[in-house]
């Protein structure tokens, strides 16, 4: 294999994890930097719960994360063909036996060993069975599995991350490679699958270990070039348990939903696990490919901070140019229904640009954004409380819509030096001016510069905003 050819091969059974993204994302990497082909392949084998919106879904989540493929996808589901003549040939080979067992019997028995204080692995009953026996069982037409038989030894490999491994194969039961039904299992399919598509290098999770020894027998009995494996360690999540959907988020598209930009989300992942050269944590994604190394990687299992993925989101959009960030923004402000015909485009990059130093998510462009485009009847309790119910605020924003009402240029220093003027005359402080006024025209007591705020929601909404708060103070307090 001179070519490095590495694969993602998601099953269509659920969402696209943030896990499996990980997984994708130095498949990806590896690939570009090197000049190799990264595949996708969907495996869908398990019928009963593989289903085409899922398999939309992990699309679209590869997609949304800028991870692009050479060939594919592939599906499992077409490929039965092959997996049937890879197992005629070991059966014919005497690799695999058939097992007549079902669940009851295998379970019996499994329990009976169990309740000896013994470990059960199954215990080649059908490779023992007599010719009158199989001939019996293949008469009444009793379904069977086929079973690789795990021959004496120990199977070694040469893992990217973790070196040696070594398992004795006396730990292994004969596995299933072909059930009942005459679908192929995941560590036959997958054998099959690697070795036709030449795959050279299968970057996985390291709860896949287990599998790698099964797998190794199944290429040697096919006489198969063995790729090598580098296993990646799992993602936790805070509780330094196993990211699983039952303790938080885990699908791809849930972080797109809750308004995370791809770049940066990217960016997050590739840190879990992985420490570049240097001290810089905000990478390009070209930067992240040239960078990435297999020998850089952890042997330890990195936490889903969701803290420092706020923090690195924040960061690509403050630094984010207005035009680039509008194709994220406009569909969210159109889905809310405001009416961007109230501004010109420059004028609503500007309104971006100042949204933009606060916010953390593309959905705080809504939450700290609908103030520019609607009216609003709601304000924030506990700044009702601390700058509304007082017994200055109405006087001052009174003060303030007088001044207001006689400006004839209406621009952040001239609305500047009103406040300095009122300020100064009634020798108070800025802060039981400016609270009032941002609740008032926000009804929210955080936000963007108040000046340049005042600016974009105009005079006349401004002055319509303050007497409205006005009249609510003194509902309020009567």
């Amino acid at each position: 294999m001179n070519e490095i050819r590495v694969r993602i091969a998601p099953s269509p059974t659920g969402y696209l994890h943030v896990g499996t993204a990980h997984t994708a994302l130095y498949n990806w990497f590896f690939a570009r930097k090197n000049g190799g082909k990264f595949i996708l392949r969907i495996e869908d084998t398990d019928i009963e719960r593989s289903t085409k919106d899922m398999v939309d879904i992990i699309i679209e989540s590869l997609k949304w994360l800028g991870i692009d493929w050479d060939e594919g996808p592939y599906f499992q589901s077409e490929r039965y063909d092959q997996y049937r003549e890879a197992a005629n040939i070991l059966e014919k080979k005497g690799y695999l036996y058939r097992c007549y067992c079902n669940k009851e019997e295998i379970e019996k028995r499994r329990d009976k060993i169990i309740s000896e204080g013994k470990a059960w692995k199954y215990d080649r009953h059908c490779l023992n069975l007599t010719e009158e026996q199989r001939e019996r069982y293949e008469r009444e037409g009793r379904p069977f599995a086929l079973r690789f038989k795990v021959p004496d030894g120990i199977t070694i490999f040469s893992d990217g991350l973790h070196s040696e491994i070594k398992r004795d194969n006396s730990e292994i039961e004969d596995f299933v490679v072909v059930r009942s039904n005459g679908h192929p299992t995941y560590n036959f399919a997958v054998v099959i699958d690697d070795s036709s598509m030449h795959i050279s290098h299968i970057m996985r999770g390291e709860d896949h270990i287990s599998n790698t020894p099964k797998q190794i027998l199944i290429y040697k009995a096919l006489n198969l070039e063995v790729p090598k494996f580098i296993h990646l360690p799992l993602i936790l999540g805070e509780d330094r348990s196993k990211l699983s959907k039952r303790k938080g988020t885990v699908a791809v598209t849930d972080y797109r939903d809750m308004g995370y930009l791809p770049d940066a989300f990217v960016n997050f992942l590739a840190l879990l696990g992985w420490s570049p050269a240097g001290e810089k944590e905000i990478l390009s994604r070209e930067e992240l490919i040239d960078h990435f190394s297999i020998e850089a990687l952890s042997k330890k299992s990195a936490i889903f901070d969701k803290k420092k993925l706020l923090w690195i989101n924040a960061e690509y959009i403050k630094h984010m140019d207005a035009e680039k960030l509008y194709k994220y923004i406009k569909p969210l402000w159109e889905k809310a229904n405001f009416d961007l015909s109230l501004f010109d485009h420059n004028t609503l990059m500007r309104v971006i640009d100042l949204i933009k130093e606060r916010a953390r998510l593309l959905t705080d462009f809504v939450d700290s954004g609908y103030y520019f485009f609607r009216e609003f009847d709601n304000y924030d309790e506990k700044g009702v409380n601390k700058h509304f119910l007082n017994d200055y605020s109405v006087n001052y924003l009174t003060m303030l819509l007088g001044e207001i009402e006689k400006l004839d240029k209406y621009s952040p220093d001239v609305i500047e030096n009103i406040y300095r003027k009122i300020v100064e005359e009634r020798n108070i402080s800025a802060g039981k001016l400016i609270h009032p006024t941002r609740l008032a025209l926000t009804g929210k007591t955080i936000g963007p510069s108040l000046f340049h705020l005042m600016e974009f929601v105009g005079k006349n909404r401004t002055l319509d905003r303050i007497r409205k708060a006005i009249d609510f103070i003194n509902r309020e307090n009567d």
